[in-house]
């Protein structure tokens, strides 16, 4: 009998140390699996303000979306300074340490990241022409492994032309400066010459291959230009100060192709917000991250187009502003 409740006794101690250990192992797999941090990849072609928005909207959506730096979060950021051969460095680092997911901020950063895998999901943002720039298959069906946000809404450039030929009715001439190894600079400018001759309105190019050169290319425009409209284009938006300063030196008016750049000192623009844009990739980034793959996300695009106007820079430019400029604009540098 004695024998029998031992036996008892030893089966009830194993059981029960059997239950613990598999409590305190399925207890080790969730904190694991709480603990688990996320690596996020960021490359972005050069700085200024409207990338740099896009990748600080980004974040915020994964931080709301409770993926934190430094707790279940490792970003890691690069910026290639406008150096093509720097931008594909960063590409090659991004896809060797295996992120979980890679960030493209600009059409030759995104062009670099997928020529380097097919592997890791890809996110892209500020990217004119995701189909042009072969990204993506089509914008509805991406295919692949890369989708993302584009900043093109389909009237921002034939708006601000617009607005050149109602704000500027003396003005026939308008300056372009683009990069044209920019391949979404070669579209914005195709689509905004397009918009400048149904307008009635001239366009005088001028290229460029580095910010370097921006100031000289803007100086080049003084008296052939009645106008001055910059793209969406990085290298010059990355030096727009050069443009800025002959345009007020010389009360030349001009127009760009995003707001954050009349927040800057240019006259006006149609756009957007490009945090609001880089906080729509996020949620995609979180989508994904939850297990969703990137063809089965369609490219997004913005959604509000405001006009953007700089009180500052119309006194700068020589631009006397009426009350039907203003009366639907969003007012920056009063």
């Amino acid at each position: 009998m004695k024998k029998s409740l031992a036996l008892l006794l030893c089966g009830v101690l194993l059981l029960l140390s059997a239950c613990g250990a598999g409590s305190k192992e399925a207890g080790g797999e969730e904190k694991e699996k709480k603990e688990k941090v996320v690596k996020i990849g960021i490359t972005q072609i050069v700085e200024h303000p409207s990338l740099d928005a896009a990748r600080e909207g980004f974040i915020a959506a994964l931080k709301d979306a409770g993926y934190e730096e430094g707790k279940n979060l490792k970003l890691d950021y690069q910026n290639a300074q406008g150096d093509m051969n720097n931008n594909m460095s960063i590409a090659q680092k991004l896809v060797a340490d295996k992120n979980d997911l890679i960030l493209a901020i600009a059409t030759p950063s995104a062009q670099a990241v997928v020529k380097q895998t097919k592997d890791i999901p890809i996110l892209f943002t500020a990217i004119t022409d995701p189909v042009g720039a072969e990204l993506v298959q089509s914008l509805e069906k991406p295919g692949g492994n890369a989708t993302g946000t584009s900043d093109t809404h389909p009237d921002a450039i034939k708006n601000t032309i617009a607005a050149i030929k109602s704000f500027i009715p003396d003005a026939k001439k308008v300056g372009i400066i683009y990069n044209n190894g920019e391949p979404n600079s070669v579209v914005n400018v195709k689509h905004a010459k397009s918009a400048l001759e149904a307008a009635g309105l001239e366009a005088v190019e001028t290229t460029i291959t580095a910010s370097t050169e921006v100031k000289q290319a803007a100086e080049s425009m003084v008296g052939r230009a009645d106008v001055l409209y910059i793209p969406k284009d990085n290298t010059v938006v990355s030096a727009l100060e050069s443009v800025i300063t002959v345009a007020n030196a010389q009360d030349i008016p001009t127009f760009v192709g995003e707001g954050d750049s009349v927040k800057r000192g240019t006259f006006a623009s149609y756009g957007f917000d490009y945090h609001d844009l880089g906080y729509s990739t996020g949620k995609m980034a979180v989508e994904i991250l939850k297990g969703k793959k990137p063809n089965e996300i369609p490219v997004g695009f913005p959604e509000n187009l405001e006009l953007f106007i700089n009180k500052k820079a119309a006194k700068e430019e020589g631009i006397t502003l009426t009350e039907e400029m203003l009366k639907n604009a969003k007012i920056v540098g009063e």
